[in-house]
């Protein structure tokens, strides 16, 4: 496909994801037309060749696809069927892939409004925090009819792993997808933290502790990867707020409810990321539940620091 064949895209949503995406996306040579709630966050694609648009119809207008990444559902809705709107500037049989964390119910909504457009709406939600966004290499998990997805192939892998791009099944599919995966990451942060934690405080170093876990049938890709970020640097993820975080946490415990699954664990885990934002604040790094446990310790736990540390001597830092 040569640049001329590039379709428009139209992006609304220039946050820590989406900058990053819309970067890769004119680095891959796909005309933008673009619209924030922030003028400022389009100056680096407009200097770029990107387009500014004043609203979320007009960017739909002006669009062979209209992509969003937003913050939460409310969001996409407004965006999407609210005034001045996607389905407002829209052309009939025009394409709208919504990239959010959010629920099928929106996109469902939206396609009905939208009924004998002969619209193709479709999700497909990312993983891979804003690292992975600036550096293109997003995972994608693709809810809608396969002819859609092979056409927009090229557009994804300008965003994301090419290996990692899924088609996971039918209206709705990405986001839970999303969801469930968010759910499991969210479960792993805490249960790394508490094992590591507790096994300091027993005395173990922390090193050993971990490359034990790592060689024992418990390890995870959280374990042996996500979880350096912590302990390598203190980086709890500031690029991903934990306001959001909850957000989605909570979006996956609606979503158990509506299909009627008791999730007591994941209720669980809720609660903690909860208890993380109230002490740390909304703008808090989403790993920062880790920190909790750090300060129940008495010490943060870092790899740099890793020495077996005496009992007694850690009851008296965490008093």
């Amino acid at each position: 496909m040569s640049i001329q064949d590039h379709p428009t895209i139209g992006f609304i949503g220039l946050g820590s994801m989406g900058g990053g995406m819309t970067r890769n996306l004119q680095a891959a040579g796909f005309p933008l037309v673009v619209n924030d709630v922030r003028r400022e966050a389009a100056d680096g694609l407009i200097a770029g060749g990107a387009r500014w648009a004043d609203s979320a119809a007009a960017v739909a207008a002006a669009s062979d696809v209209v992509i969003t990444m937003l913050p939460t559902p409310r969001h996409v809705s407004e965006v999407a069927a609210g005034p001045g709107g996607i389905l407002e500037g829209i052309r009939d049989g025009g394409t709208w892939v919504d990239m959010s964390t959010s629920v099928p119910e929106v996109a469902d909504a939206v396609r009905a409004a939208a009924s004998g457009r002969g619209l193709h709406i479709f999700d497909a939600p990312v993983s891979g925090m804003s690292v992975g966004a600036a550096r293109g290499m997003l995972q994608i998990f693709i809810g809608g009819d396969a002819d859609d997805v092979a056409r927009l192939r090229p557009v994804f892998e300008a965003m994301g792993d090419p290996e990692r791009i899924l088609h996971v099944g039918g209206h709705g599919a990405g986001y839970a997808v999303k969801l469930m995966i968010n759910q499991l990451w969210f479960s792993h942060l805490v249960s790394t933290a508490e094992v590591l934690a507790v096994g300091v405080k027993a005395g173990v170093d922390l090193k050993v502790l971990r490359d034990a876990l790592i060689a024992s049938p418990a390890n995870s890709n959280f374990l042996e990867h996500d979880v350096l970020s912590i302990l390598d640097g203190g980086d709890y993820d500031e690029g991903f707020a934990l306001a959001l975080a909850c957000k989605d946490l909570g979006l996956s415990v609606d979503l158990a409810r509506a299909v009627g699954m008791p999730v007591e664990l994941s209720g669980l885990v809720d609660q903690i990321f909860r208890r993380a934002k109230a002490t740390y604040g909304d703008r808090a790094g989403e790993m920062q539940p880790f920190q909790l446990y750090e300060d129940l310790l008495g010490t943060r736990l870092r790899l740099a620091d890793a020495v077996a540390v005496d009992t007694d001597e850690q009851k008296g830092q965490a008093a």
